[in-house]
């Protein structure tokens, strides 16, 4: 039988990572790779994760990276993880990114996102995390967020596999026009289509 798990706060897990962009992160037009900001976002979560349910914690998805500004050499990229829901094993943890061109004194928000955590015991399996504390409107608002989003994740997932399992080419097709694509397969082309 499990302990009881004494109740967090999100403020027990808010985690800061700040690193300078080096010019082995850019890419051939000198903004830094998405790749490199995924990859300290993740750790970032994982940090954040981790602190909070204290126990080793693995990345399930990640959800809303969009990014709004391209980061470049020489700026600071802090991200600021925290926190938002958490279920029995899992966790959503919020991240804030910002970069900061120290020269001038410039900030920018160049992404939010989310990733979902879950908690591992010592053999591997999922284990519990402790409950979270809302403390204010926004953490409430936050938490209900993450219930949505898992409730549209959902919801997306399936109907992505009813379509894939009930699609029909010649039924599918019309969904194609004015799209920039050509058909040309064996058995197939525009011409009888279109």
């Amino acid at each position: 039988m499990m302990a009881e798990l004494i109740p967090k706060r999100s403020a027990d897990s808010e985690t800061t990572i700040t690193e300078l962009m080096i010019p082995a992160y850019a890419n051939f037009g000198g903004k830094i790779h998405g790749g490199i900001l995924l990859s300290l976002m993740d750790k970032a979560a994982y940090a954040c994760a981790s602190k909070y349910a204290a126990t080793y914690c693995v990345t399930v998805s990640v959800d809303n990276v969009d990014f709004l500004q391209p980061v470049e050499v020489g700026e600071l990229v802090s991200l600021k993880a925290k926190v938002n829901y958490v279920g029995n094993s899992s966790l959503v943890v919020g991240i804030r990114v910002v970069s900061e061109n120290v020269k001038v004194g410039v900030e920018q928000h160049t992404n939010t996102c989310y990733f979902t955590m879950v908690a591992k015991d010592d053999n591997n399996k999922p284990t519990q995390v402790p409950p979270l504390v809302l403390s204010n409107e926004d953490e409430v608002r936050r938490f209900i967020e993450a219930i949505v989003r898992k409730y549209l994740h959902k919801q997306f997932k399936a109907e992505m596999d009813a379509a894939k399992s009930s699609f029909d080419i010649n039924r599918e097709i019309s969904k194609l026009e004015g799209e920039r694509c050509i058909i040309d397969f064996e058995g197939y082309s525009d011409e009888q289509t279109l």
